[in-house]
């Protein structure tokens, strides 16, 4: 049987060009057309339940009927089922569960709100989203910051105070941190010597002779960093300027250079180039004072509270 398969070759339509060329007859596999049927099938029945296929001057509206929501002045409206009105409802609903919360939340002195466990749990739960969708994209995930733009609030050094009020009064007002460029004030072996000194501070490795000449520089009026860092230098809560002896990199990646001569040119580029990134919007009038107050306990229990 394989022998006379063999002998009588491909099926043709009968077709032949030239004496020889002739067209081949290869029907799709039966499988495959009652796929591409069911897919058709599938298209008009999505066009019948989903809002869809316009019609005149409207559209199909879909099956599912109409949905309920509270639009941004506060009224009622009714709006045919589709995924913004699904969302604007479930959002609603979400916020009708959380209220009670926030109400509690709002009424509970900052001392007593980790002592209550169903408070504790909520700030877990909505604390993150909410960190989430509004500081994350700054902060990173996790609040792990990013040296050179954003600070950690994960490592309890805090520039501007780590209590809840320091970080209520930070998350609502914003802040604006700024230092100024040093590179046309001082020649570049000055810059260098405060770069030595700044290291020698946290226990990195520097040239002694330049860290002292770096020292004597700090403290005077030609540079005049004890101003805003301190005399000890271990910085000013109140103008947010940071501590320089606690081994914590905000703006110059010493961690992440690969020697001393890039520790040493990190910081350096800090100085002559200085600061004015510093910036953090106010959140107050973006989120309610409730979700401030959630954010404030969040956060501060992010970097272990303080």
């Amino acid at each position: 049987m394989a022998d006379n398969m063999h002998k009588q070759g491909p099926q043709t339509t009968g077709h032949v060009w030239d004496d020889t060329l002739q067209e081949y007859n290869n029907p799709l596999p039966s499988w495959w057309v009652w796929g591409f049927y069911g897919t058709l099938l599938f298209a008009i029945a999505y066009w019948l339940v989903y809002p869809s296929w316009p019609i005149g001057k409207s559209f199909l509206t879909g099956v599912f009927g109409n949905i309920e929501y509270v639009n941004a002045a506060g009224e009622t409206e009714s709006w045919h089922w589709n995924t913004r009105a699904k969302l604007l409802k479930e959002t609603q609903e979400a916020a009708a569960q959380q209220k009670p919360f926030y109400d509690k939340l709002a009424a509970t002195p900052f001392d007593q709100i980790g002592k209550d466990p169903d408070l504790s749990s909520f700030v877990t739960s909505a604390g993150k989203p909410l960190f989430a969708d509004n500081c994350a994209a700054c902060h990173q995930s996790g609040g792990s910051g990013k040296v050179g733009s954003y600070p950690s609030l994960a490592d309890d050094d805090w520039l501007y105070g780590g209590s809840h009020e320091k970080i209520q009064e930070t998350v609502t007002k914003g802040r604006r941190g700024y230092m100024p460029p040093f590179g046309e004030a001082l020649a570049p072996a000055q810059v260098t010597a405060l770069a030595s000194y700044v290291l020698a501070l946290s226990g990195e490795k520097a040239d002694p002779a330049k860290a002292a000449e770096g020292k004597e520089l700090f403290h005077s009026h030609a540079a005049a960093c004890f101003y805003c860092h301190g005399d000890e230098a271990k910085g000013r809560q109140d103008i947010g300027s940071a501590n320089l002896t606690d081994k914590v990199w905000l703006w110059a990646d010493v961690p992440g250079a690969g020697d001393d001569a890039g520790r040493l040119a990190a910081v350096e580029k800090v100085i002559a180039g200085g600061l004015a990134k510093g910036v953090m919007p106010a959140w107050e009038g973006r989120l309610s004072p409730e979700q401030i107050k959630l954010l404030t306990v969040y956060v501060h229990e992010l970097g272990g509270g303080k």
